[in-house]
């Protein structure tokens, strides 16, 4: 028997809602927690944040593994090990309609060496090898170098996350940055669904960015990350 989702809003527990919804093919699960692979996500979801399933969860990513919990605000067991807590925004954008660019371009499969080295250099947030088969990915190009990019991750019913929003720091100050959230909004808007993303609390300069594009803060939220007993 599984637990309930009492959360109401799609938002209120995207990662769950994602893994159980659109991207249920990502899923691998074990009772009251699911997954994306490793290779695409670090994201382990729990049916209910007010009853974290801290066995299912060991359970499914096995021992002496480090995972990220979304919205989990409430501390794991004694044996296992909390690596850090980043505390962040989550932020509604179902004001926000997006508009296409006509310099971006689809970035795909053969395009991943390049978008983990401008995430490298630039640490938007956590990028895998397949992390682009979450959603559609745009990017800049200048003189054949990809120098800034944008797309899509989390997919709550009704909802995509904005993210991986990131730009080579050489060619900062261009409005690249909100040119690509933009034109991902604009795809998403298209399939007649709202825009969401998460951002650091600290990052003051990209919350006022996104406020200014018409997102508005949600709530507060965190990104839990844990390592699995051994």
């Amino acid at each position: 028997m599984t637990v309930t989702d009492v959360d109401a809003h799609p938002l209120d527990n995207p990662a769950w809602r994602a893994l159980t919804g659109p991207h249920a093919h990502f899923a691998e699960t074990y009772g009251n927690a699911a997954r994306y692979p490793a290779d695409v996500a670090p994201f382990v979801a729990i049916a209910s944040a007010a009853e974290p399933a801290w066995d299912d969860v060991a359970q499914l990513v096995g021992p002496d593994t480090a995972l990220a919990l979304p919205g989990v605000y409430l501390d794991p067991p004694p044996d296992w090990t909390v690596l850090g807590i980043l505390t962040g925004v989550q932020m509604d954008g179902s004001g926000v309609l997006g508009e296409p660019d006509p310099e971006a371009v689809t970035l795909g499969p053969a395009d991943v060496p390049e978008m983990l080295d401008l995430v490298e250099r630039t640490q938007p947030g956590p990028f895998r090898p397949r992390t682009v088969e979450m959603g559609a990915y745009l990017g800049i190009r200048h003189n054949g170098a990809l120098i800034a990019m944008a797309g899509e991750r989390m997919h709550p019913p009704g909802w995509t996350e904005v993210s991986a929003v990131c730009t080579d720091p050489a060619y900062r100050g261009r409005g690249l940055a909100s040119r690509l959230v933009s034109a991902v909004v604009a795809g998403i808007r298209a399939r007649g669904e709202n825009p969401f993303l998460h951002a650091s609390a600290t990052n003051t300069a990209a919350i006022r960015l996104y406020e200014s594009m018409g997102f508005t803060v949600r709530k507060e939220t965190v990104f839990r990350q844990v390592r699995t007993p051994a």
